[in-house]
């Protein structure tokens, strides 16, 4: 597990980095290299760290552990074939990282991306239509059993499209730079991390990166199926690249407009998830 974990690591910041890379290229800028996010996370790790005076110590240390340590989890999850329900748990929990990052060391730039988080959430809800869906289809909600399935069946990506969309949006919110990504707009200097810098940043950079690895492969393993390891990153790749297409040539709505864009989605979910439990 713990190779696999320094693997998702390092692949994590890279995957961050070409995503920079390539919405760099997108917008005629030639754009940081693709292991800047790597140098970066060194960076901080050998900076001078301290916790400001105004910070609760305990949350604005704790929640850069627990940020690490709920996608080392979501890692073990995915790789043990688990239920997409932990899976998925996990993955809200992270709104409580996005908060106490923000909320704790009592700076009102880095509160204003706390609060966005709350504000968010409705990133989340598409998440029961992934659920709904593939259950539905496939009868099951283990990793596991949907690996199995498709690989006697192919993959359930095009039959179940309206569930890979969904999903496909829940890492979109998740991606730096996206449309979604209104817990760290820039007008808020860097968003809900603002006042975690030295050591915190880079833990923070690693949880990061644990999480970018685990939701490009989890999608694979999900609407795909398992393939070889150089097929499997690069389909992680062709993935991300669409990502970072999206987030490139897409402004960062406002708060409100994510929300609305996000909700307008989510009625055209649940009408689809409507019609499968008629057809059922």
């Amino acid at each position: 597990m713990l190779v696999e974990l320094v693997i998702a690591v390092i692949l994590g910041l890279l995957f961050l980095g070409i995503h920079r890379k390539v919405i760099a290229r997108v917008q005629g800028r030639p754009g940081p290299p693709v292991w800047q996010e790597i140098l970066h996370t060194l960076k901080f790790s050998f900076k001078e760290t301290w916790v400001p005076k105004t910070a609760s110590r305990l949350l604005y240390v704790g929640i850069v552990i627990v940020a690490i340590g709920i996608w080392t989890a979501a890692l073990y999850v995915v790789l043990a074939g688990g239920s997409i329900l932990i899976l998925f748990g996990i993955y809200m929990l992270h709104k409580m990282v996005e908060h106490g990052v923000g909320l704790s060391p009592g700076s009102p730039y880095a509160k204003f991306g706390g609060i966005r988080s709350v504000i968010s959430a409705s990133s989340e809800i598409p998440l029961f239509a992934v659920i709904g869906g593939i259950y539905f289809f496939t009868g099951s909600l283990m990793i596991s059993d949907l690996v199995a399935y498709q690989a006697i069946n192919g993959p359930i990506l095009i039959s179940i499209l309206p569930a890979g969309i969904a999903m496909y949006m829940v890492i979109l919110s998740k991606m730096h730079y996206g449309p979604f990504s209104i817990v760290e707009s820039k007008e808020i200097v860097s968003g809900y991390q603002t006042e975690h810098f030295g050591v915190w940043r880079a833990g923070l950079q690693i949880g990061d990166a644990i999480k970018t690895f685990v939701l490009l492969y989890a999608f694979i393993l999900i609407f795909i199926g398992q393939m070889n390891p150089v097929l499997m990153l690069v389909a992680m790749l062709v993935l991300l690249v669409s990502l970072s297409f999206v987030c490139a040539v897409s402004p960062m709505l406002s708060p409100y407009d994510s929300v609305t864009v996000q909700m307008v989605a989510i009625c055209i979910l649940v009408i689809w998830l409507g019609v499968l439990v008629v057809i059922a």
